[in-house]
């Protein structure tokens, strides 16, 4: 296991991080095996999120009596003081602790949620009251703009930064990765599989473990998993391959979405799914959960050709950043099907 400096934090964090936002779709002894065995073999950062039904509660059922052998990464992702506060003092009596390592402000991807959380009383006020009472030692961000969290960290407020960096959404590259860097702050990978999608598991996992962040969060939930993606990391990414993945990344970021959610379907086509996968579904196929999940969408995938407020213009493009052709590549994934 590669270990590095997490930033400013005098912590040595493990390349490999255990993200437990899947956790609570297994059973409780599923989850502390995986846990544990993780633990047992170097992984030491564990991230989790209030938002993520009741995974907190699992990492204190769990693995609470090793408290000092993890760094405790979670998330709120209210916006005003007095919820944010209420929020970080139950997430400690869930994950059965008394401090937090990194409390992030979560999810914030438009410039209006970033002022409300920043405010005189909003949410970073009740993270720096918690740090001042010793419940919370370090502050964080997470959101799917990349250029935007680049903006927003060069103020520095924040230790932490948490972004998407796969092989179909490589965009962290360009602004966020350097500024984080020049901040000296930590820099954390999420989704390396973008949420299922990529295959194969290793080439995936060592796109991003080639690149120059700390950790990288995969969503493990059980014990294979947790052997497959370390297996992942045993050797370190020479040039010839970080070439290549690099070269790849570029393909499968060709859909330049980057899942900030802004687009919605109004008849519940998830969007930057379709987006992101568009290319890798060409390129290399998909996991059987990219599948499924191609199966599960099929209708309305189907039926977003024949929705008529959408002919003219449609609803989703009209509110994408990116100005991104998403009815055009919904509509070409619907050819899959005939």
């Amino acid at each position: 296991m590669r270990y590095s400096e997490f930033g400013k934090t005098g912590y040595r964090v493990s390349a490999l991080g255990f993200g437990a936002m899947n956790l609570p779709g297994v059973p409780l002894e599923q989850a502390g095996d995986t846990l544990n065995y993780a633990l047992d073999h170097g992984i030491n950062y564990i991230d989790t999120a209030a938002g993520y039904r009741n995974s907190e509660e699992i990492i204190g059922e769990t693995i609470s009596h090793r408290r000092s052998e993890y760094f405790l990464a979670t998330k709120t992702n209210k916006r005003d003081y007095a919820a944010a506060k209420e929020e970080i003092e139950r997430s400690l009596v869930r994950m059965k602790t008394d401090v937090i390592d990194l409390l992030q402000i979560h999810y914030v991807n438009y410039v209006s949620e970033y002022k409300l959380a920043m405010e005189e009383n909003g949410a970073y006020k009740a993270a720096l009251e918690m740090k001042a009472a010793g419940k919370v030692r370090y502050i964080g961000i997470t959101g799917h703009r990349p250029e935007l969290l680049a903006k927003w960290i060069s103020e520095g407020d924040f230790d932490q930064v948490l972004f998407h960096l796969n092989l179909a959404q490589p965009f962290a590259l360009n602004e966020l990765i350097p500024m984080a860097t020049q901040m000296g702050m930590g820099k954390v990978a999420m989704k390396p599989l973008s949420g299922g999608f990529i295959q194969p598991v290793e080439k995936a996992i060592r796109y991003p473990y080639s690149q120059n962040v700390d950790v990288i969060i995969s969503g493990m939930v059980s014990v294979d998993e947790v052997k497959q993606n370390l297996a992942a990391m045993e050797l370190e990414v020479d040039t010839a391959e970080r070439e290549e993945l690099e070269s790849l990344a570029l393909e499968l970021g060709s859909h330049n979405c980057r899942r900030c959610n802004y687009c919605s379907c109004p008849i519940g086509v998830t969007i930057p799914d379709i987006m992101i996968s568009s290319q890798i579904r060409q390129t290399l196929g998909l996991l059987p959960k990219g599948n499924g999940f191609y199966e599960k969408q099929k209708e309305k995938i189907l039926s977003c050709a024949d929705y008529e407020p959408c002919r003219e213009k449609p609803l989703c493009e009209e509110k994408c950043p990116y100005h991104l052709p998403m009815q055009k590549v919904v509509q070409e994934a619907a050819s899959y099907y005939r």
